[in-house]
């Protein structure tokens, strides 16, 4: 420790701690505007001069480690002088227009912490050098002033340290400097690496960045509340005026630590759109036309009396993703005790079924094992299946920061995506071989001895089975299917043995296949034969894609579960619900969503409840999903805008967006987090938690007259074990908590299986390799694998309502080698017809060279006309997810 005295103040910090921070420790606080947090002092602004008592000269603070028996003045008359000429200096340059400003009300220069000097007196200094340099404002996003710009290096820090895309950099010299993307591009160029995630918009003290879109004058209102998009559950603070949201901010601390994708920080247009459904809508001669909610509440009663009157197969519902914890947990509840099956299902279905069972089946648990946070002390990552800088923007640059300190990273995946750049080793496995891959490599620990058997023979069992299996197999046969090397297989399973902490990240590349269920075991086998589960930093963590997929899996919008992973087919359960409940239950064997629209098909189906979901974008095979609902009964939509399946409802009610109303979502690290309203709906749109009520109340059920969110998850929590210390009032006053949280003193569960697994002891499961049913032939002789993007969302109902993403990816496209499209005939931005056994696609050709020869990708966001009208086939049997990564084609010109 290092004993020095501050502003007349005793102070005893440790050793190589600098003056800025010895000064925080007593509550002095040194103004600043270059200092970083976390980060190597720059030191450049100046503004943070202290005078050190026998020191030749005024010291920076944010540098200057701290010595014994130091004496620091920090605001004396020689110390407010200095900073005043600084800070003249500094605005000698500096471009006035504050009152149309981005910072105006926070800017730095304003409102500087300490008594620096008085605004008028620093304007006063004069604008002699103003630089007149030009505003690049390329990017749909946002603009950069350099002349605003103090050079204080922030936006380069965030963007090479915790952006990790290092797209900034100084340019020029003297007093031309500015900061731009390298070899002084702009920022909308197409060549830079920028991702448009504005972090150093977040970070910048000036307006020198400011986003596009902004209200000048000050806010009324700021809201915290969570992110719409993916699985990670960004915590936002949302900026309000006039019932209008008019700025989005990232937040210290939580999950994204101030990180925010482009979705997350710029793609909140929809919220005021003009698209926005207002009011409910009856189809009459074939057209929507607008009613009152007594209208279609009338109507929709009467069809799903009619329905449950054929029995329980005659009713459906299609819960949501991105609807709250509470609408989920009341839709699955409508359907079972007012609509008397157990048909219900939501998208997870098509993404994570395999993660629920494969997980169950070797842990005893289906979720993530770990929390986001534990990747800071992780010594290897291991991604498969996973684009996760695109789809988990926040968690693929939490990964890159890792590995920028040293971690080891292994990636292997079909294409060669952006943490391919970083990894120690890459494979570029084909598709659908996941499980060859994760047998390889256990098969390659084996070889070396690198098991742990300390951890093999106390807490799993069938171990003995898998290695008998694995004598029958070779890494070099393993590498063969895979089509990669097999010494960087053993190099790969050499890495993530020997290291002491490690955890396997993967996505719908392992799950959407129809060995998913047998992938997902083979990631929980390869964890436990190196024992890395069950402990910080270890573990096997499927990235859910959508805002609230665990929540609305632990809700029991399965047709299997109730909440918590409660099974319908077991007495004690079934029981246990029709008391709290207060009604008997169906017994059926609930259907999947693929089985449900055979069932409407079949005209089984009478009746279809599909809240927040869009299957004629989101499910395979569109063509058949088409056909279907063509021929559908009754089929009530409950949703923000109208969709392609709206085109096939009969009645369309308008529901709430996450910026409307309160609840939770629980993200991918199981992690239950808080949603707060911002702003009004427009029109008579509702929750759709109220929705449901007052349809249950409308059946004459009972146990809906809830008269808050808050309201409905106590009753969660009293049916659920896992959720049962979960409350608005905890998550209110900011305990962060994880399920399992089995009572209310419970902090919830930092990472899974601790001691003991959910299931007792770990189960090593055999997965065979089995060949995608769709293979390259004669007639279809590549393959065409699907996925997500970084600009858009699931079905682009939000995203295409941004004009900044639509400018990007506005238009779906074909990713192909180009090599492949030379053979083919074909050049880039050339239109091209694929085709599959279950339809045809037209779209443009984009080269990639990180693709493999005959494979293709194409994102499957865009319309009744996308990927999805090319996939389908088998489903996984256990599962019953479908084969969305393996699609044999064929290409030809467009017609």
């Amino acid at each position: 420790m290092v004993n020095l005295t501050i502003d007349n103040q005793k102070v005893s910090v440790p050793e190589g701690t600098t003056i800025l921070n010895a000064a925080k420790e007593v509550g002095i606080d040194i103004p600043t505007l270059c200092y970083f947090k976390g980060f190597d002092p720059e030191g450049s602004c100046r503004m943070c001069l202290v005078e050190v008592v026998g020191a030749r000269r005024l010291e920076t603070a944010c540098s200057t480690p701290v010595g014994e028996g130091m004496v620091v003045y920090t605001n004396n008359a020689v110390v407010r002088k200095a900073r005043r000429f600084v800070l003249k200096m500094l605005f000698s340059d500096h471009t006035f227009d504050c009152f149309t400003c981005y910072k105006f009300g926070t800017c730095r220069f304003v409102d500087l912490n300490g008594n620096c000097i008085e605004y008028d007196e620093v304007k006063s200094f004069g604008q002699s050098l103003e630089k007149g340099q030009p505003i690049d404002d390329s990017s749909p996003f946002y603009t950069y002033d350099p002349n605003k710009c103090i050079l204080c290096n922030r936006c380069v820090k965030v963007c090479e340290h915790l952006q990790c895309n290092h797209v900034l950099a100084k340019c020029d010299r003297g007093y031309e400097t500015n900061i731009n993307p390298v070899f002084d591009m702009l920022r909308g160029d197409k060549n830079s690496n920028c991702v448009n995630c504005g972090n150093c918009i977040a970070e910048c003290p000036t307006g020198a960045l400011a986003p596009k879109k902004f209200m000048p004058l000050p806010y009324t209102d700021t809201v915290e509340t969570i992110c719409p998009y993916c699985g990670v559950g960004c915590t936002l603070k949302l900026k309000v005026r006039d019932n209008k949201i008019t700025d989005v901010m990232s937040v210290p601390g939580n999950v994204n630590n101030n990180l925010l994708c482009v979705k997350g920080r710029f793609a909140h247009d929809f919220v005021a759109s003009e698209d926005r459904l207002k009011t409910p809508l009856i189809r009459k001669n074939g057209v929507l036309e607008e009613a009152t909610w007594e209208e279609a509440y009338d109507l929709i009663t009467q069809k799903l009396k009619e329905a449950i009157s054929e029995g329980p197969q005659a009713v459906a519902g299609f819960s949501s993703a991105r609807c709250t914890n509470e609408e989920n947990y009341l839709f699955q509840k409508f359907i079972r005790s007012v609509g008397k099956t157990n048909n219900v299902d939501h998208c997870a279905r098509l993404c994570h079924a395999s993660t629920v069972a494969g997980l169950a089946k070797s842990f005893g648990s289906g979720a993530m094992t770990n929390s986001i946070e534990e990747v800071d002390v992780m010594d290897v990552i291991l991604v498969s299946g996973s684009n996760t800088t695109e789809t988990h923007p926040v968690i693929g640059a939490k990964i890159k920061q890792r590995v920028q300190k040293g971690a080891a990273l292994i990636v292997a995946e079909p294409r060669k995506i952006e943490l391919a750049k970083y990894a120690d080793v890459y494979l570029q496995i084909k598709p659908g071989t996941n499980v060859a891959l994760f047998n390889g490599l256990m098969k390659a620990i084996l070889d070396e001895h690198l098991e742990d058997r300390d951890f093999i023979n106390e807490r799993t069992e069938n171990f003995d089975a898998l290695e008998e299996y694995l004598s029958t197999i070779t890494v070099e046969e393993c590498a063969e299917i895979c089509g990669v090397d097999p010494e960087e297989m053993r190099k790969a399973a050499r890495l993530y043995a020997t290291k002491d902490k490690g955890g396997i990240f993967y996505s719908m590349g392992v799950t959407q296949h129809a060995t998913g269920t047998d992938g997902v075991m083979s990631t929980a086998n390869l964890a436990m034969i190196t024992g890395k589960i069950g402990r910080e930093g270890c573990g096997v963590n499927p990235l859910r894609g959508q805002n609230n997929v665990q929540g609305a899996c632990d809700m029991g919008a399965l047709p299997g579960d109730f909440t918590g992973y409660q099974k319908t087919n077991n007495p004690d359960v079934l029981a246990k619900f029709e008391q709290a409940w207060g009604t008997e239950l169906p017994t059926n064997a609930g259907h999947t969503i693929t089985e449900i629209v055979d069932d409407v098909d079949k005209n089984i189906v009478k009746f279809l409840y599909i809240m927040g979901e869009n299957p004629l974008v989101s499910d395979p095979n569109t063509n058949h999903v088409k056909e279907a609902f063509e021929k559908a009964n009754f089929i009530v939509l409950q949703d923000i805008f109208l969709t392609e399946t709206s085109e096939y409802a009969d009645v369309v009610l308008p529901a709430m967006v996450y910026a409307e109303k309160d609840g939770t979502f629980t993200n991918t690290e199981r992690r239950v987090q808080l949603l707060r309203k911002a702003v009004k709906a427009p029109g008579v749109a509702k929750e759709d938690w109220r929705i449901i009520c007052e349809l249950a109340q409308r059946m004459g059920a009972e146990g809906f007259d809830f008269n808050s969110s808050a309201e409905i998850m106590d009753e969660i929590a009293s049916v659920t074990p896992s959720y049962a210390g979960v409350s608005h009032e905890r998550l209110e006053r900011g305990d962060r908590i994880q399920w399992p949280c089995p009572d209310k003193e419970s902090e919830g569960t930092k990472f899974l299986h601790k001691g003991q697994f959910t299931r007792g002891k770990g189960m090593f499961n055999v997965a065979h390799y089995i060949a995608p049913e769709d293979q390259p032939d004669e007639t279809y002789p590549m393959i065409l694998m699907t996925g997500r993007i970084l600009q858009h969302y699931h079905t682009r109902t939000m995203t295409k309502r941004t004009a900044g993403i639509q400018e990007i990816v506005g238009d779906p496209f074909f990713e192909i080698n180009p090599k492949t499209a030379e053979e083919n005939g074909f050049s880039e931005g050339q239109f091209i017809q694929v085709t599959s056994p279950r339809g045809s696609v037209t779209a443009k050709a984009v080269y990639n060279k990180g693709i493999q020869e005959n494979t293709l990708f194409m994102p499957f966001h865009y319309g009744d006309k996308g990927a999805n009208c090319l996939t389908g086939g088998k489903v996984d049997p256990i599962a019953k997810i479908p084969p969305f990564k393996v699609c044999k084609v064929f290409l030809e010109e467009a017609k």
